[in-house]
């Protein structure tokens, strides 16, 4: 077949593209929603203080608030991309604001921990298939070579919506006419904007054909995680690391992931397809993308700790101080994309990242209670340039190097992967900090820090309160314990860049999602409509 007669199904295709005009409207009702689905992540992290005593909550509850709805997003994400592959985009991408928006109302208004708990899974279940299905989308409408332009921006949205979900709850929570019930419900009004947009703007044509869900395969890979998760979440801090519990939890994820390997082997429609794997640059992004997933959550959740402790800062200033990471990111995520729209090549600006990342690490393993606040939003920055060259841009290769047919399963894999390392991180680099604060008191107060003068080392203390002689130790012990995190995410880093530098570099597809699939499905190698 030459180039100037293309299949039929080609053509149409090719003839149905959306404008540029229209692809920025469709995107504009994506990143609504895509904001404001990882908002619901991050913008209760300055709030959980206030969100405990108000509802008379336990330590215990403080930690599940944040993890149940990551564990629900994370586990979910597969099973949204592979229902991507099959029903209507627009629709599933409707229902998953659809219930991020009952989710969120319910958490608003609810009256007690219990039912705030329920609300987070409900919130988690929609954000999940917001993130997954937002670049699965992006990826029918535009063609590879030209996804850059756009995929900065959604970079960009990412990693703002991340880092500046604190800051937005710190300005609720000490906002005296708002409260914290706002963090939950700012979003209700911006998820039905959304839906209204995509209705409008979004056309993308359904396929029509006989599907078959795999649920063993979804039910054994969501509870293998999620137990992996709830350890990841309790280990080092209701029972020991090395215990009982760790060895229970550890061996049962294991099995059931197993079995799911097992399963999905054998279905004909499996949710996370294993020869995906097969694939050098899926496997090697997918590695890449747990890195990235571990340095960029670890570092945003532990810097806020550390503005608020050691620095001594409100919520709402600590939620400033994030900016220059933010700024960081969105300039490098979107010149790396327009600059790869107009060059057409891309593994550079993956290892650049890689490089600029691992260097950011090790700036930010100097830190200290004493260090000079320009000097740190210098450092922050340079973290921010290397995870927005990278995050987005793993996604493309990915995409540019499967069928199209399997785009759904393949971006939500990465999408999968990425949050699971961001959670298993958290979590591990959590109890690491916490251990070594714990560590680091009883070696400076001795007896002192045994008696409460810390305000207990098994609390986050109230700087405030502490005495002049006791808040100075206080503060340089959690400087010194945040310094060491992140020369520990350093090496983390670097097995990032070691894993990009296997990449192989592949020209990027002039054809979008959908038309590469009709030129497919006529070669015969993809399943028909």
């Amino acid at each position: 077949m030459t180039a100037s007669a293309p299949p039929a199904g080609v053509a149409d295709a090719v003839a149905g593209r959306m404008s540029r005009r229209e692809v920025l409207q469709a995107l504009s009702g994506l990143m609504v929603g895509l904001f404001v689905s990882i908002l619901a992540s991050t913008v209760v992290a300055n709030a959980l203080p206030r969100i405990i005593a108000d509802l008379h909550g336990s330590q215990t509850v403080y930690t599940w608030i944040v993890t149940t709805e990551l564990l629900a997003m994370t586990a979910t994400v597969p099973l949204w991309g592979k229902m991507a592959d099959l029903y209507s985009r627009k629709l599933l991408i409707q229902l998953s604001l659809g219930l991020f928006v009952a989710g969120s109302l319910v958490a608003g208004l609810t009256p007690n921990v219990e039912i705030l708990l329920v609300s987070r899974v409900i919130q988690g279940i929609g954000a999940g298939g917001m993130t997954a299905l937002a670049t699965i989308v992006m990826a029918a409408m535009i063609p590879p070579r030209e996804m850059g332009r756009y995929a900065g921006i959604f970079g960009a949205v990412f990693g703002v919506g991340t880092i500046a979900g604190p800051l937005i709850g710190g300005v609720l929570v000490d906002t005296s006419w708002l409260g914290w019930r706002w963090c939950f419900l700012i979003g209700v009004p911006f998820s039905i904007l959304s839906i209204v947009l995509l209705q409008r703007t979004l056309h993308l044509p359904v396929v029509r054909r006989e599907v078959r869900i795999d649920w063993a395969g979804a039910f054994l890979i969501t509870t293998g995680v999620s137990t992996l998760l709830v350890w990841s979440s309790l280990a080092g801090q209701k029972f020991a690391w090395a215990s009982g519990w760790t060895a229970l939890m550890v061996v049962g994820g294991l099995a059931l992931l197993a079995a799911a390997v097992f399963v999905e082997s054998r279905a004909s429609e499996p949710i996370i397809p294993l020869d995906l794997f097969r694939n050098r640059t899926v496997s090697l992004t997918t590695v890449a993308s747990i890195l990235v997933g571990v340095a960029m959550f670890g570092g945003t959740v532990f810097l806020s700790q550390y503005f608020q402790i050691s620095l001594g800062k409100s919520p709402t200033v600590a939620g400033l101080m994030s900016l220059p990471m933010i700024f960081g990111l969105l300039v490098s995520s979107t010149v790396a994309g327009q600059l790869i729209t107009k060059y057409g090549r891309w593994k550079g600006f993956l290892v650049g990242g890689g490089v600029t990342m691992t260097v950011g690490m090790l700036l930010l393993g100097t830190i200290d209670a004493h260090t000079n606040i320009l000097l740190l939003s210098v450092y922050m920055a340079v973290l921010g340039v290397g995870v927005g060259m990278l995050m987005q841009n793993l996604v493309l290769a990915a995409q540019n190097d499967v069928p199209a047919h399997e785009l759904g399963a393949a971006t939500s894999a990465l999408t999968f992967f990425r949050s699971m390392g961001g959670a298993i991180g958290v979590s591990a680099l959590g109890a690491v900090l916490a251990n070594r604060i714990t560590t680091l008191m009883t070696e400076k107060l001795g007896p002192l820090a045994a008696g409460g003068a810390s305000g207990s080392t098994h609390e986050v203390p109230d700087i405030s309160a502490l005495p002049g002689p006791v808040r100075q130790i206080v503060q340089e012990v959690y400087g010194t314990a945040t310094a060491e995190l992140f020369l520990i995410g350093a090496p983390i880093a670097l097995l990032a860049l070691v894993a990009v530098l296997f990449i192989k570099e592949k020209p990027l597809h002039n054809l979008s999602g959908d038309e590469r699939r009709a030129k497919e499905e006529a070669a015969g190698i993809a399943p028909m409509h």
